[in-house]
């Protein structure tokens, strides 16, 4: 809607890895160089770990696009909340489908063996499958943590056949502290952080340019502006700036100033409120 009239190619703050979007920044650069390493060097498990909004799923995805081709299989776990029993039906109908258990959902043993035959399989094809759990803080509720350790006890010349990576909210590394026998198999833990002030001005023009942007659109005072409301965080500075060029758009603005991101804001304080 307002990409033309900002001569922008397409949406500056959308959550996309593609076309560059992806801002590395010095907490997400770490992260990303840890986790890559705990993949490529055979580890069976990682951890992700960040507040609400830093761009967990961003450095995911971007991983993903990252990693070589033994990775070639991955599953994505993006509601913890089952049960023991439905997590490895669920495991087990991606990792390897096949087989009919004859019930709705297959016992413990049945999951178990068909994830084990296919971990197999595809060791013998010297490919690693990848599971990603989110919100991996919440697996503690429905005690299927002690499910998770077990995973890694499949191994082949004792390396694990596949490798998990945990990504949650901050409070997942309190909830691993509790589970000291699935924390101590974990080789490799990354805290992503919101960005440094300095970041801020960094990552807007990074994701304009990457948008096509020409010309400076977001003024250095309404920059300031956006990391003192969203602290740093992407997810906020997105929202707010996404927000800021249609409301700008709409007003016929040239630019971008303060005085517009902190109405914005206020606008989104109020719906938040409503």
């Amino acid at each position: 809607m307002y990409t033309v009239y900002w001569q922008l190619d397409r949406k500056p703050f959308e959550p996309d890895t593609t076309g560059g979007f992806f801002y590395p920044s010095e907490s997400h650069r770490g992260a990303l160089l840890k986790i890559r390493y705990a993949m490529e060097s055979g580890r069976g498990a990682a951890v992700i770990a960040g507040p609400s909004g830093v761009g967990k799923t961003l450095l995911v995805d971007t991983l993903i696009d990252q990693l070589p081709e033994v990775f070639s299989q991955v599953v994505k776990v993006v509601y913890p909340q089952m049960t023991s029993r439905e997590l490895l039906a669920y495991l087990a109908a991606r990792l390897g489908p096949g087989g009919d258990s004859g019930s709705l959902v297959p016992t413990v043993d049945q999951s178990w063996m068909q994830i084990e035959t296919a971990l197999t399989k595809s060791s013998e094809q010297e490919s690693r499958p990848l599971v990603v759990m989110d919100e991996a803080q919440l697996l503690e509720d429905t005690g299927a943590l002690e499910t998770v350790r077990l995973l890694l006890n499949l191994q082949s010349k004792g390396r694990p056949l596949v490798t998990l990576l945990l990504v949650g909210q901050t409070s997942l590394l309190s909830t691993l502290g509790r589970t000291p026998r699935l924390e101590e198999r974990l080789d490799i833990t990354a805290l992503l952080e919101p960005l440094e002030p300095e970041e801020v001005p960094l990552y807007v023009e990074h994701r304009m340019r990457a948008a096509g942007a020409q010309r400076e659109i977001f003024t250095p005072a309404a920059i300031d502006a956006l990391q003192y409301i969203a602290q740093g965080v992407p997810r906020r500075i997105n929202r707010l700036g996404d927000l800021a060029l249609l409301v700008g758009y709409a007003g016929m603005a040239e630019s971008i100033d303060a005085p517009l991101i902190e109405s914005v804001a206020n606008e989104l304080a109020f719906a938040r409120a409503a």
